[in-house]
Parts: structure tokens; C-alpha cells; sequence
């Protein structure tokens, strides 16, 4: 779902812009800037990543305008680079699509929250959670973060940018339920499905282009 021209307006809007400015700063300022810079290899993946990224969010399809359905995939996206680079990386793939005028740029930081900073920021306390709570293992990170994860992301950004219309008198609840959320079962699988198996190809053959995943204590020493 994304927000286009003309549909947010008023002291709405100016909540987005906080909180999609101060999750971009905490992004910038946590980010490993000295190894992004100086390892070409991290460089290398950062691009590549966005680039895959950008190609998914132009495949879409919709009926009104914001409630257009694509792949989110920002829980793989957070999982590889972790949650601050993972938002530089997609504020990146919107602001290229709103340039390419797929997105508009009054619903820009609207879009940000409810598809870069929320899904980074709850892939990742997903990701901790299931570091700490639960046994250190190669499956359950898999199931419990790349397929699980990605489902209850897309199912809460989703959730969010359907509430942000709704309480801003953008489209009626009905609507929005008829066009959008009736179909949010038929979305996590699918989005689940392509999170887990990009994962699991990266985990098996290249571990160590994965951020939060440590192959030494998952792997080598079970």
C-alpha cells in the first residue's frame, strides 16, 4: 500500500514528517559508516540489495489510489544489512521511485514510515527476540524471523497505512477493508514465501553477507 498525491493533509502529515525524519537520523547516525565506506565487498551488497529492492516495488498492482499491493521485502532487506542500513537502503529505492513518479512526494514520508522505518524497526526487534528467546539454531532463525517475520511485517505495515487513511478520512473503513485488508492473508504468505527463500539461498551459500546472522554460533557450534 502507498500513500500518492493529495490524500494526507493536515497535522497528520506533520506527525509523518517527525517521525520519518527522526528515524532517518537514527538510521544515519547508527549506521557503520567507516565500513560501508572503506569495505568494497559491504558496498557491493548495499547496492545490490537496493537495486533487487527497486525492482520489486515496481511490480504492483491496485485498484484507488494508496492501496495499491506489492512485495515489501524489507525483512530480508534488514536481515542482511541490518536495521539502519536497511532503511538507508529502501529511503533510497523510494526516493528513486518517487522520482520515477511511481510514488508522489507528499505521501514520501508517509510511505516511509509504513514501509521502510516500521518494517526495519520490527524485523528487527522480531530478530531480537528470537536471538534471545529462543534456541540458537539454524531453522529457527529461518522460520522464525525470514518466513514468520516477513509475514507479521507486511501484516502490521499494511495494518498502519490502512489505519493512517482511515483516521485521516482518506477512504471510508468499508473501502479500504474491501480493497485492501480482506486481501492481507492472501499477501503474507507470498511475501513470507520470497522472504524465506531469499534467506535460505544467502544462509546456505553465503553466510556471511548477513548481518544479524552469526554462522559460528548457529551453525558450527550446534
Amino acid at each position: 500500500m502507498n500513500i500518492t498525491d493529495g490524500l494526507l493533509t493536515g497535522s497528520w502529515l506533520w506527525v509523518i514528517h517527525v517521525l520519518f525524519v527522526v528515524g532517518l537520523m537514527a538510521a544515519s547516525i547508527k549506521a557503520p559508516w567507516d565500513l560501508l565506506v572503506n569495505e568494497r565487498r559491504l558496498q557491493h551488497l548495499f547496492f545490490a540489495v537496493t537495486v533487487v529492492l527497486m525492482v520489486m516495488w515496481v511490480m504492483r498492482a491496485g485498484i484507488s489510489p494508496g492501496l495499491s499491493i506489492h512485495f515489501l521485502g524489507v525483512t530480508a532487506l534488514t536481515l542482511i544489512l541490518g536495521w539502519d542500513l536497511a532503511i538507508l537502503s529502501a529511503t533510497l529505492v523510494l526516493l528513486a521511485m518517487t522520482v520515477l513518479g511511481k510514488e508522489s512526494w507528499q505521501g514520501f514520508t508517509a510511505n516511509g514510515i509504513c514501509l521502510v522505518v516500521l518494517p526495519a524497526l520490527l524485523t528487527h526487534v522480531i530478530q531480537s527476540w528470537v536471538g534471545r528467546l529462543l534456541p540458537k539454531n539454524f531453522f529457527v532463525y529461518l522460520f522464525g524471523c525470514g518466513f514468520l517475520g516477513a509475514a507479521v511485517v507486511v501484516a502490521v505495515s499494511g495494518t498502519a497505512m490502512s489505519l493512517l487513511l482511515w483516521v485521516s478520512d482518506v477512504y471510508p473503513w468499508a473501502k479500504i477493508q474491501h480493497e485492501y485488508i480482506n486481501y492481507l492473508p492472501l499477501i503474507m504468505f507470498p511475501e513470507a514465501l520470497m522472504n524465506g527463500m531469499l534467506m535460505t539461498g544467502i544462509m546456505v551459500f553465503y553466510p556471511d553477507w548477513i548481518r544479524t546472522f552469526d554462522a559460528r554460533v548457529y551453525i558450527d557450534e550446534q
